[in-house]
């Protein structure tokens, strides 16, 4: 199961292209809280400490406490969507979604594959077709990763949704004939015959 995380927030008064570039220099994020459990407000985090969670995490769907300075109550939260800045490195933004402990919640949960070595070795070429799954469950239950050996797969076999062994307390909706992954025929590319070498003209 995920671990839920403690960290640390400040209001963001100022908004504006200026005063976000202003924030980024100084170190911090800005971010947002929304959610029927807390009302939409700008938020701002400091950008080591959050890479350093992140980077401790098998996807970006970390459930926090957020402690936002001012308020007497811890905030249980969802990181729900996380901006990156794909040409400099780092974080552009970060959204938090209000969940309740008690309430069901939903999220895109990573499909990592093991054992692919000893699959192929049988003659076959593995097709990963399903890389997340939307999960549902309590927050308690929000697994970090849903994890598939391979290994058992025969060459022209597959893995279904129904297939999946889901942890306790997570179910998904997505429909249980969908392949997850494959372990297909390898592709063998048709040889091509040399064309012939066109017929010397006959002399005049």
């Amino acid at each position: 199961m995920a671990k839920i995380l403690d960290l640390q927030a400040k209001v963001r008064s100022a908004a504006g292209t200026s005063s976000v570039k202003r924030l980024r220099k100084a170190g911090s994020i800005p971010a947002v809280i929304y959610g029927k459990k807390h009302d939409h407000t700008q938020l701002e985090v400091d950008a080591k400490t959050f890479s350093a969670l992140m980077d401790g995490s098998a996807s970006d769907n970390v459930l926090v406490n957020l402690k936002i300075e001012g308020e007497k109550a811890t905030s249980l939260a969802l990181v729900q969507e996380i901006q990156h800045d794909y040409l400099r490195g780092g974080v552009l933004h970060v959204d938090f979604h209000a969940v309740d402990a008690t309430e069901e919640i939903h999220a895109n949960i990573p499909v990592i594959l093991q054992h692919i070595d000893l699959a192929e070795k049988k003659g076959g070429q593995i097709e990963h077709i399903l890389h997340n799954l939307e999960v549902f469950c309590l927050p308690k239950d929000l697994p970090e990763t849903i994890v598939i050996d391979v290994s058992p797969l025969e060459v022209g076999g597959s893995y279904h949704i129904k297939d999946i062994k889901l942890p306790s307390g997570v179910t998904t909706h997505i429909d249980d004939e969908n392949v997850v992954v494959a372990l297909k025929e390898p592709t063998v590319a048709e040889e091509t015959a040399a064309p012939a070498a066109p017929a010397a003209e006959a002399k005049k």
